[in-house]
């Protein structure tokens, strides 16, 4: 698998930055190759803008957003996901990975 590039949207970007890093270890322990991470929703548009991104994942205080984050990416649409409640409460790293790996999939 090739080098993918994960986005982590959250209200702030602080919950989800701790997210990130347990993404990373279970990435690392399962061999993939991911940049992973974190950008407070409100800058979402500009970095989007300026960085290419194979999959946006939102933490489950944005599920609401999800129409904007398509808008967002109609133009090179990019696979968008909600972060299960329980496994983000948890910081569930490697079953938000395995949700990633399912949604970069198809």
């Amino acid at each position: 698998m090739s080098k993918k590039t994960i986005m982590l949207a959250c209200a702030a970007g602080m919950s989800t930055s701790l997210m990130v890093r347990k993404m990373e270890d279970a990435a690392t322990k399962m061999g993939l190759e991911y940049t992973i991470f974190a950008v407070p929703a409100t800058a979402a548009r500009d970095v989007l803008a300026e960085r290419d991104v194979d999959l946006i994942l939102l933490g489950p205080q944005l599920s609401y957003m999800i129409d904007d984050f398509e808008r967002l990416t109609k133009d090179k649409p990019v696979p968008i996901g909600v972060i299960n409640m329980m496994d983000y409460g948890t910081m569930n790293g490697e079953k938000t990975i395995l949700f990633a790996n399912g949604l970069l999939d198809k």
